[in-house]
């Protein structure tokens, strides 16, 4: 099954095929599908895990059609090339944040909340990035006195 997987997530990985029809569109995992999973943008970011199906990604709240083109790449650039560094990087920084979380409970909980979770708000989860990017501009209004 691992084998059939990896042949099917060869072919999804085009932009030449834009969408498939729509019944294909909702069952299987789809170029378009796959590629809001490669997207960095807010409302890309999290969605679209299934590997063949796409079902599973409507059941459990994270599916997101393809609205306009994907910004493709990550949140922060690892800026390396190095397989080594770039399998390892993450858990680096997670152990340094966590060494220096002021506390064992802050400590434990770099391993177990979202990514991007901080002790001390110095880095946002997708959730908190998307509630950020909806709240409503605030305008002050400045009165003059003469």
């Amino acid at each position: 099954m691992q084998q059939i997987s990896l042949i099917y997530q060869f072919w999804i990985h085009t932009e030449t095929i834009r969408r498939l029809p729509k019944a294909l569109e909702f069952v299987l995992n789809t170029p378009s599908h796959h590629r809001v999973h490669h997207g960095s943008d807010v409302k890309y970011l999290d969605k679209n895990h299934g590997g063949i199906l796409i079902v599973w990604d409507r059941l459990f709240g994270t599916f997101q059609p393809e609205e306009e083109q994907p910004t493709y790449g990550l949140t922060k650039n690892i800026e390396s090339f190095n397989p080594v560094k770039i399998a390892l990087i993450t858990w680096g920084e997670l152990f340094k944040r966590a060494k220096a979380a002021g506390s064992l409970k802050n400590s434990i909980c770099y391993f177990l909340k979202p990514p991007g979770w901080s002790h001390d708000g110095s880095s946002k989860t997708v959730k908190e990035m998307r509630l950020e990017q909806h709240q409503p501009v605030k305008f002050r209004h400045h009165s003059s006195s003469i």
